[in-house]
């Protein structure tokens, strides 16, 4: 389950992250849910919907679509709350606690009777209505391997090298994506490994540990 520290930590680092794209994001109301509807789509092509000829699902790449949503979906709960991050959590953790039915378009769908497509399909429709179920994220989230602490680990470690790149001259064009030999991927992956994500400061340290590693390249 999501603990109340991994939920503070991601919406504060989502904050930073569209403060850094826009300081004044709260007015600017960006319409977040309508990526969520691109990145639903693009979800069921990595898992592979046509049933008219043979398909893999890529499950790596889902699960990376799943981060992204998760990233608008934070967006949204920050938007309807005005930006203020303590009511946008209070609102998170009570969706945490629905019940699995969700009724749209007159019809009631039970979310654990639904396959991932079709769990897939409904999440897109309720963007395109500017709604989100997290009880639905997490039936997604069970069907494609994670668990929320897995999500927080992939959140974080991809908002902070975000935040690493542009800090380092991403937009500019002088940051070195290559250090040692290796792409800035991969060190994150290391990286992540050797600090506690329990820890309260996980998302400093871990910028910190980066901050190292690329000085010393």
């Amino acid at each position: 389950m999501l603990s109340t520290q991994q939920a503070e930590v991601m919406l504060t680092l989502q904050a930073n992250m569209n403060a850094k794209v826009n300081p004044d994001w709260v007015k600017a109301a960006y319409p977040y849910l309508r990526a969520v509807v691109v990145e639903g789509a693009e979800a069921m092509e990595h898992h592979g919907w046509k049933w008219w000829k043979k398909q893999e699902c890529d499950l790596e790449q889902l699960q990376m679509e799943l981060v992204d949503i998760w990233h608008f979906t934070l967006s949204h709960l920050l938007l309807e709350a005005q930006g203020n991050q303590q009511e946008a959590l209070k609102e998170l953790e009570a969706q945490l606690d629905q019940n699995p039915l969700i009724n749209f378009d007159g019809k009631s769908f039970n979310i654990n009777e639904l396959d991932l497509i079709s769990k897939l399909e409904l999440e897109i429709a309720l963007a395109a209505v500017r709604r989100i179920s997290i009880p639905l994220f997490a039936a997604l989230l069970h069907d494609c391997k994670m668990s929320w602490n897995d999500l927080y680990l992939q959140y974080v470690g991809k908002n902070v090298l975000n935040f690493f790149r542009q800090d380092h001259g991403y937009k500019e064009g002088t940051y070195r994506k290559h250090w040692q030999g290796r792409e800035d991927n991969e060190h994150l992956v290391e990286a992540m490994t050797e600090i506690d994500s329990e820890h309260p400061e996980f998302q400093h340290i871990l910028y910190q540990t980066l901050k190292d590693r690329y000085d010393e390249s």
